[in-house]
């Protein structure tokens, strides 16, 4: 398993491509005559720098002479390094086959991200939703009831790695006034929602998350044509990762080096980017008047439908059991590790399914 203070293997792939791009674009050579010198096929080097297989120390020893780094060279010994992690498995990879391949890639960089910003219409940001929320949610779109529990199960798992850090990243969430209002859970428990906005709340009072509300009197914005999430990274060698996700299925959209690949990308990220700055800073409410505002929220619902008790139960304790997977804290903070158990060593070692 990566370790938790390092960025995890996606992000690590991620500098060694970028760095073997990089090394080639310098040299001036494309990739077919690079893998006419090293005798191996054009393809392998793709996939080597597409981030679709790792890549040995032995060839990448190899390919580095060919660019001009010779044995002893120090680079030579950190990207060795980085290739090393890159080739570990993140907790997410024991959900292979239930999630799409850039889910699982969105959560491996999201793992390795120093900030996170995301604009949402409909619904709390996944990094900040309660457990029972979460449940209540996906059971609006997900019918099989095992499905539902590998979903909520997967964010909860992100959610108490992202904010249970020590120094966990730097969350910025901007919300349409009508994710605050949506009564996620009624009938059949009107207090669902109330008790996700304390949590909310909370998460505001210890400093874990920047909330910036959108209200209806804002009118119509330019966060209407669709939700997105931005990742930034502290390696000056990545560029931000954007990712939109809808019913029909999500997109991951990383800034390739190469200049035959990247340049659309490069101005889907540039837009979104400039999108959020236009949400933030010149149509959502000062941050200052978020928490009051989310407790005029709540005063609202509970007059409609009295004081709400707290969640009867944890809803996931079994499936989460089986994996071996902490339970979260209340608060959402660093949860606690569980009991040894055959499912427990699968953690350690995911097994290749």
């Amino acid at each position: 398993m990566p370790n938790a203070s390092g960025p995890g293997p996606v992000v690590q792939r991620a500098i060694l491509i970028s760095e073997l791009q990089r090394l080639r674009i310098e040299c001036g050579q494309a990739q077919d005559r690079v893998a006419a010198a090293l005798d191996w096929s054009v393809s392998k080097l793709v996939r080597i720098e597409g981030g679709l297989v790792g890549v040995s120390a032995t060839d990448l020893r190899a390919l580095l002479r060919h660019y001009g780094l010779p044995p002893g060279d120090e680079r030579v010994d950190v990207l060795i390094a980085i290739a090393r992690d890159a080739r570990q498995r993140g907790w997410w990879s024991l959900y292979q086959q239930e999630l799409s391949p850039s889910r699982l890639r969105y959560i491996g960089y999201e793992f390795g991200a120093a900030s996170i910003r995301a604009f949402r219409s409909t619904m709390i940001p996944g990094l900040l939703q309660t457990e029972e929320y979460a449940n209540a949610l996906t059971g609006q779109f997900v019918e099989s009831p095992e499905e539902r529990e590998v979903i909520v199960e997967v964010g909860v798992r992100r959610r108490d790695e992202i904010l249970g850090r020590d120094d966990p990243p730097r969350l910025t969430m901007v919300v349409d006034e009508a994710v605050l209002r949506r009564r996620v859970g009624a009938p059949s428990d009107p207090g669902v929602m109330p008790r996700q906005l304390r949590h909310i709340l909370d998460l505001l009072d210890r400093s874990l998350v920047s909330v910036r509300v959108i209200p209806f009197s804002a009118g119509a914005h330019s966060g209407m044509a669709g939700d997105f999430t931005i990742l930034r990274f502290d390696d000056a060698r990545l560029d931000d990762v954007l990712f939109q996700e809808t019913v029909g299925g999500s997109t991951l959209t990383a800034v390739d080096r190469d200049a035959r690949v990247s340049d659309h990308r490069d101005a889907r990220v540039c837009d979104h980017r400039a999108v959020f700055e236009r949400l933030q800073n010149g149509i959502a409410l000062p941050a200052e008047r978020t928490s009051a505002f989310i407790k005029e929220i709540i005063a609202t619902m509970e007059a409609d439908a009295g004081p709400c008790p707290p969640p009867a139960r944890d809803l996931l304790s079994g499936r989460r059991k089986d994996r071996g997977l902490p339970r979260p804290s209340p608060g959402g903070g660093k949860p606690k590790a569980p009991s040894p158990s055959p499912a427990a060593s699968r953690e350690k070692v995911p097994p290749r399914r």
